[in-house]
């Protein structure tokens, strides 16, 4: 369990902690600390090649502490009407330190269905709010003091200033609410169906249309219809001798039974919702019960009794099953410290890495079929290389669930999406990637995991390649922004590998011609990718991606002695120390900042794969000052130990793989072999197991140096290489990890495989239309 005050924000340092011995398994749910990247970063002053790195994006994590189920489809959390999750003290922020917007924490009551991590998303849901109240009516919408805060996973609780402790837990589409009251004679529970979004310019969801009704003495149903998607609930309140009414504009509508509304726009909108109210005595408990649906109140209420069952009473059981279910999901990988510290970061990177993209089976509101249905994939230009395959390692028929979820939005919607909320509309994200999903498939693919059609599949891979961007990249050899060309090329080189799976090889080969364009972004002259327009970034953030054939990206670059000055030039060594932006950053401050041309420190992911780079042109000891550096100084305990936003887990995800001394080269069914920064640890992969075990490891210090790899075995034969199979890691094995404090002639030879036709060493030339 957390508090507010768990922890300095301070780095994860080596302090032992006797009360960690024991069984790992149980010490993860333990550690967990959801208050964890809540706040602005809180982090010592970043010593040696970290003190080099500049950030130029929000610097919070801009997590919550809120009630979540694993990769459920409600989340509950005190509401501040703060950017961007709903919970917190901070304004709109899109670059440096995250301005206040309240002094202390504050909450008008507690929402539903929160953003993780997320920025700029643009959805910020947060519907239902529920407010306990010893007030009149008009008193609806104060923001009380926030109290006593705790948090574990899958429960929240935290005391409102008039003095009501409120606790909720969540189940896969439910919620349930306690309440204790003090003595009062006229004490209630309101519940709010108008409110949604936050309190920045144009951070408002007004829902288009409305209904709630009373169904009878202490249940009652509505829909509200939100960015195109219709969200259903049914509720019940276990205390039957209090009052039930609607309410409207903050007055009470006595023997009201139905409220509708059509049309509803910002200028007429105005508050509405139900409420139970009554005498309270000290001590006294409430329980308000709430079932979900995208497909209408009946269904919310199946779902309710699913979850939950018939009640009246069931906090404490959902409570405990929702525990138990993330027990068993952060027993997935155990690791052996001695720290207190590091095991807390450890831990909560795989909690934030196991929350989101929400799984909601049966509950599309946009076709009839049933089958499986996801939303809040709200950053897959960052999830598709660290999040995604961590799922498909831990939770692989999960995986699998989200990529049929995928194809099935492909058919019915046109388009494989960039993103994809809880909202309709054309809004998906396109600038900032192509052929996203493809990486994905591509890796269930060449795992061979059952549950795909991959003739449907490659059908709609195929298509997908030629929309948007795509066209130019057919007809002219490259798109812009640049880093979609090699979005595309890598697209198509994976969506070869699923054409070679079902026996289609003249498809195969021709992808493996257009796979080759990848070439096309880069200018031979520098090394570096055309100059172009960036999703954030610049072109030295997107100029490291591990491409599929990275031997001739190397040789472009002009051989690994060049390419390595570049990448030493991109991670700053040997260059001085960088100021890094403060609150409301200057456009003349973040052009010096960008001019430096340097890595992000995991404060943006653009270029979050480009330490091991390093590892392609026979360096893997740099690999590991890089790592290391990161994974010590840029992460921490706290409510500020993030160095940025966690974007739905991507970032959590990284950690969790650096830490393990592995990383996935994603699409290409590839991991590659890093120092781990533990000396032991376990991952369950499906019905297997993977160890990784380390000889001649010290446990590191946040400004310590780094140890390096000098040789590794697998299942007790020497293995000559820096990287695994993922046949390898998912049928389990042990990797055992001798380390040495100097670098030694580990991975100076045999470099990580290059896939696919060799592409030339020159862009190709452009391909003009007639």
């Amino acid at each position: 369990m957390r508090g507010p005050d768990h922890g300095p924000g301070a780095g994860a340092g080596a302090d032992a902690d006797p009360g960690t011995s024991g069984d790992p398994d149980a010490r993860m749910i333990e550690r967990v600390d959801p208050f964890l990247g809540t706040e602005p970063t809180d982090l010592p002053p970043p010593v040696g090649l970290a003190a080099t790195w500049w950030w130029p994006k929000p610097q919070v994590g801009n997590t919550h502490p809120g009630a979540t189920y694993p990769l459920g489809m409600v989340s509950a959390c005190a509401y501040s009407g703060a950017y961007p999750t709903g919970y917190g003290r901070y304004d709109l922020s899109t670059e440096g330190v995250p301005p206040l917007l309240h002094d202390r924490q504050l909450a008008s009551g507690f929402t539903h269905f929160q953003q993780s991590g997320t920025g700029a998303i643009r959805k910020y849901y947060n519907y239902f709010r529920v407010t306990p109240m010893i007030e009149p009516l008009d008193a609806l919408g104060t923001r009380w003091e926030v109290h006593e805060e705790q948090a574990e996973p899958g429960w929240y609780a935290a005391t409102l200033g008039p003095g009501i402790r409120c606790e909720i837990t969540v189940g896969p589409k439910s919620a349930v609410h306690r309440y204790t009251f003090p003595r009062h004679r006229d004490a209630r529970l309101v519940v709010d169906l108008s409110l949604g979004g936050l309190d920045i310019p144009f951070g408002a969801t007004v829902p288009l249309r409305a209904k709630l009704r009373s169904v009878g003495p202490g249940v009652a149903q509505g829909e509200i219809v939100v960015e195109g998607a219709p969200l259903a609930v049914h509720l019940e309140c276990d205390h039957d001798q209090w009052r039930q009414m609607l309410w409207y504009d903050r007055r009470l509508m006595p023997g009201g039974t139905r409220l509708d509304f059509d049309y509803i726009r910002p200028t007429t909108l105005r508050p509405f919702g139900l409420m139970w109210a009554g005498p309270s005595e000290s001590g006294q408990t409430v329980e308000l019960r709430m079932g979900f649906s995208l497909r209408g109140v009946e269904q919310a209420r199946a779902n309710l009794y699913r979850d939950c069952g018939p009640g009246p009473s069931s906090f404490t059981a959902r409570r405990e099953s929702t525990t138990s279910a993330w027990r068993e999901r952060l027993q997935l990988v155990t690791v052996d410290t001695p720290s207190r510290d590091r095991q807390a970061v450890f831990s909560t990177a795989l909690y934030h890495s196991l929350i989101k993209p929400c799984l909601a089976p049966a509950e599309s509101p946009f076709w009839p079929s049933d089958g499986p249905f996801v939303f809040d994939i709200s950053t897959m230009w960052d999830i598709y290389r660290t999040q995604l395959p961590l799922l498909t390692t831990l939770l692989p028929e999960r995986a699998v669930e989200i990529a049929r979820a995928l194809l099935t939005i492909c058919e019915e919607e046109g388009n494989f999406p960039i993103g994809y909320r809880m909202a309709r509309g054309a809004d998906r994200f396109s600038r900032q990637g192509s052929a996203l999903a493809h990486t994905f498939l591509a890796d269930l693919c060449q795992l061979g995991l059952p549950g795909i059609d991959w003739e449907w599949a490659l059908a709609h891979m195929h298509n997908d390649l030629r929309r948007t961007y795509g066209e130019d990249f057919l007809l002219r050899g490259e798109a812009h922004p640049i880093s979609h060309t090699l979005d595309l090329a890598f697209g198509y080189w994976c969506t070869a590998r699923v054409a070679r799976h079902v026996g289609d090889e003249a498809l195969a080969g021709e992808f493996d011609e257009l796979a080759t364009r990848w070439v096309n972004a880069f200018d031979a002259g520098t090394g570096l990718l055309k100059d172009s327009t960036f999703y954030e970034g610049g072109r030295w953030n997107y100029s490291f991606r591990l491409v599929h054939d990275m031997a001739a990206r190397i040789a472009l670059a002009g051989g690994d002695d060049a390419f390595v000055a570049l990448l030493d030039e991109f991670f700053g060594v040997g260059a001085e120390p960088v100021t890094q932006p403060g609150v409301r950053p200057t456009i003349d401050e973040l052009a010096r900042g960008y001019a430096l041309h340097r890595f992000e420190g995991l404060n943006n992911e653009p270029d979050m794969e480009s330490p091991w780079a390093y590892q392609y042109a026979g360096r893997p000891d740099r690999t590991a000052d890089v790592v290391h550096a990161v994974l010590h100084q840029q992460f921490g305990t706290g409510r500020g130990g993030l160095p940025g936003n966690d974007d739905s887990g991507a970032l959590s995800s990284w950690y969790v793989w650096a830490s393990l001394g592995l990383f996935p080269v994603a699409g290409q069914n590839l991991f590659l072999i890093n120092a781990p920064s533990f000396a032991q640890s376990r991952i369950r992969v499906g019905e297997e197991s993977f160890a990784v075990e380390t000889r001649g490891f010290v446990e590191p210090r946040p400004t310590g140096p780094a140890q390096y790899v000098q040789s590794v075995q697998l299942n007790g034969e020497p293995l000559g290489r820096t990287w695994l199979r993922g046949d390898e890691l998912h049928r389990g094995g042990r990797l055992i990890v001798e380390l040495g404090p100097a670098p030694g002639g580990w991975g100076a030879r045999n470099r990580p495989p290059s896939r696919g036709r060799r592409a030339p060493t020159s862009p190709l030339p452009e391909v003009t239309t007639p």
